[in-house]
């Protein structure tokens, strides 16, 4: 191993990385970031962009092929899960939720009516709303044809919202596929009355698991 922070381990690293196509996930992840400059890989500390010592290096690397027994095909997780989230978020935007107006026009109420309205249900966590760029937006799934949150997802997104579940993550887990139901998407497993219960377990495990963390 080379004893310059931006040696064979930083080049190795950075290879590697881009061959799994999760370069661009270290930011998002908070981990150390790298640049190339005249073909020589330099990694930077995320908070003070202050260049990483070898030491730092060598426990990025460790960290980052933690997973599994083998760290020669080891995969690090966690900013496989942050791409993954990255390009749902990316087709959700494209096509998944209204904004203030288009519940009004469903309700028939006015804007600022709606907007008292969403934000009201959104207080008691019966409504999720989800921040982006500045824009406050509605996912569409939790809606009926009337622009009323679906009467079966109401104690699902109490559970999710009252544990502290972040609202991006809510919405990426209720209109994914997941694991505890067996590969079907929670919101639509949850419109068959006996998938419903099911839906609300995995729910609390979510939950649990967001409260365990913190």
């Amino acid at each position: 191993m080379s004893g310059h922070p931006d040696g064979d381990t930083g080049e190795r690293l950075a290879a590697w990385l881009e061959q799994l196509g999760l370069a661009d996930q270290l930011a998002a992840a908070g981990l150390p970031t790298y640049d190339r400059a005249d073909g020589v890989v330099r990694w930077r500390e995320p908070a003070t962009v202050e260049p990483l010592s070898a030491e730092r290096l060598a426990d990025l690397d460790r960290q980052l092929r933690a997973q599994g027994d083998d760290p020669s095909v080891a995969v690090p997780v966690d900013l496989v899960r942050l791409r993954r989230e990255a390009r749902v978020r990316s087709a959700l935007l494209a096509d998944g939720w209204l904004d203030y107006a288009g519940v009004a026009a469903l309700r028939g109420l006015s804007v600022d009516a709606a907007r008292f309205a969403l934000h009201k249900a959104a207080s008691r966590r019966t409504l999720l709303l989800v921040q982006q760029d500045g824009a406050t937006l509605v996912p569409s799934f939790q809606l009926d044809s009337a622009g009323e949150v679906r009467a079966e997802l109401l104690a699902v997104l109490e559970t999710l919202l009252s544990a502290g579940v972040d609202p991006w993550r809510a919405w990426i887990w209720l209109t994914t596929p997941a694991g505890l139901l067996g590969g079907a998407v929670p919101h639509e497993a949850a419109r068959d009355p006996e998938e419903l219960p099911v839906v609300q377990r995995a729910a609390v495990a979510l939950a649990e698991r967001t409260r365990s963390s913190r």
